[in-house]
């Protein structure tokens, strides 16, 4: 076994770069969980066979550079919008993503390694790993996307222990049940081995059972509130053509007056469906109010502008207003996208990239969760397109809403993976928190996900139409996460790193 390690030990970048490319494939939409065996088993080999620090960093960082930025590739499909201009890019923002996160790969591994024995590297790596998840939530604003633990969404049992210790704890499970075979490469023992394979069995079935007694049976109840979701799937070629900005917007009212909408409490459409700023286009406010149900409320998104100095600038915006034409309420989205939104550091940017950087806006962020109240209708919070990927920053923990509402465009990134990891990080966040979460989508996956996380309904990629749903019964309790945070998987991380100290002093 000595030798078949040795062996393996002599490509090392080159292997981590196959282990990070074979893990996404566990990743959504993919699934594939089994290929984690091999690529977490193999990625704790090759850290615990480099002969320093700095071969472990290189290790960990080949292995970050590929994971990456083949599981963030469509991000690149942006540029494709206006492939003329933009297209040239694509290449470099694959390589972006993974020589920037790469890094929060690399480190864990160069930590790990200051441990003296693979079972503590095996439990410091899975620890580090999952606090530089977390530390990727919020340095430079924060971009936790394909959190390690969206791999358990595979279904709905499994990611019930997300209501305990979040996304994050889901990480370090599968880190540590999916690392582990590569102990049994130095059990002592077949017994030893045979102990490490049936720990995993056995955690792999608790997980299953707690996830089966958590789901709820069935309910039958006639729901209090009916939302229609509405999804015309406007191509972005064509979403802000100036030709077209009449049309899609009665395409959107169009599809809200389809039949039943008397039996609607709620129209909702997606992220910047309006066109136009309804606030400053009173004509515009008063054609919406066809597709508000009577005694109901429509739910947009928008860009509203707003005086910043001297000067105008956008803010990409929720409308609440009722059937009278009145805005009731709005949210301005607060975590905005870098190099979507704003640029970071514009001013220290070189040159020759200005021409391109000059084409995004600055938009300007909003202040943060919100709770608005309709008349007669259960509070909601807001969230617009990937603020959903943040865990336990999606709600304002001291007035906390009854159900979150999503609005998103995933037109952008076309028939990719993104659009459906998108929808998986919703999912995960309903566990989390405990609440219903609807979401639309101007094209996307547009879905009605209960606090369980289970999609009640849902259009596909790409199909036009309407949903007409209604909207999941509330629990009738908070779950430890929604009323902890992040507080329970950071101290089991914690733990993990003084359980490999411990192990760090024996000789093993």
């Amino acid at each position: 076994m000595k030798k078949l390690i040795d062996k393996v030990a002599g490509y090392p970048r080159l292997l981590a770069l196959f282990l990070g490319l074979l893990a996404v494939r566990a990743l959504p939409p993919f699934y594939c969980f089994p290929v984690l065996f091999v690529s977490f088993g193999g990625l704790l080999l090759l850290i615990n066979a480099a002969p320093s620090k700095r071969k472990a960093f290189g290790i960990g960082y080949w292995f970050g550079f590929a994971y990456f930025a083949c599981n963030m590739s469509w991000i690149g499909n942006a540029l494709l919008v206006d492939a003329l201009r933009f297209g040239w890019l694509y290449p470099v923002t694959l390589l972006t993503a993974g020589a920037f996160f790469g890094l929060f790969t690399a480190i864990p591994a160069a930590l790990s390694f200051c441990f003296k024995n693979i079972y503590a590297r095996w439990l410091s790596f899975s620890a580090f790993w999952v606090i530089f998840e977390w530390i990727r939530s919020f340095i430079f604003t924060g971009f936790p996307w394909n959190l390690l633990g969206s791999v358990l969404a595979f279904s709905d049992e499994t990611v019930q222990l997300a209501s305990v210790v979040g996304t994050y704890g889901l990480s370090l499970l599968t880190l540590m049940l999916t690392s582990a075979p590569a102990l049994c490469f130095f059990a002592p023992s077949v017994r030893k081995t045979a102990g490490v394979l049936s720990s995993i069995a056995a955690t792999a079935v608790l997980v299953w059972i707690f996830g089966s007694w958590r789901l709820p049976t069935i309910n039958e109840e006639k729901p209090e509130t009916m939302i229609r979701i509405v999804q015309p799937a406007i191509p972005q070629t064509m979403k802000w053509k100036k030709a077209e900005l009449e049309n899609n917007f009665r395409e959107y009212i169009r599809l809200s007056r389809q039949p039943g909408l008397e039996q609607i409490d709620f129209v909702i459409w997606g992220e910047t469906a309006s066109p136009f700023p309804l606030d400053f286009e009173p004509q515009k406010l008063h054609d919406v109010t066809a597709a508000v149900p009577t005694g109901g409320y429509l739910i947009t998104g928008l860009v509203r502008y707003e005086l910043d100095g001297k000067n105008f600038a956008p803010v990409n915006s929720m409308f609440v207003i009722d059937d009278s034409g009145k805005i009731i309420d709005f949210y301005d989205k607060s975590h905005l996208v870098p190099f979507g939104e704003y640029i970071p550091f514009r001013r220290w940017l070189p040159d020759w990239i200005r021409p391109v950087t000059n084409v995004v806006a600055n938009f300007l962020p909003g202040s943060g969760p919100k709770v608005i109240k309709a008349e007669k209708q259960p509070s909601f919070g807001a969230l617009i397109c990937y603020e959903i990927i943040f865990p336990s920053q999606i709600v304002d923990a001291a007035n906390r809403p009854q159900w979150l509402v999503n609005l998103t465009n995933d037109g952008w990134y076309g028939v990719s993976q993104g659009p459906y990891q998108h929808l998986v990080t919703a999912r995960l966040r309903a566990v989390e928190e405990g609440l219903a979460i609807v979401r639309a989508a101007n094209t996307g996956i547009s879905a009605v996900i209960s606090p369980y996380g289970q999609i009640t309904a849902s259009l596909d990629l790409g199909q036009k139409g309407i949903i007409d749903a209604g909207l999941p019964r509330p629990m009738s309790l908070d779950t430890a996460y929604g009323r902890l945070g992040n507080l329970l998987p950071l101290t089991l991380c914690m733990f993990n790193i003084i359980f490999a100290f411990l192990l760090h002093r024996k000789d093993i």
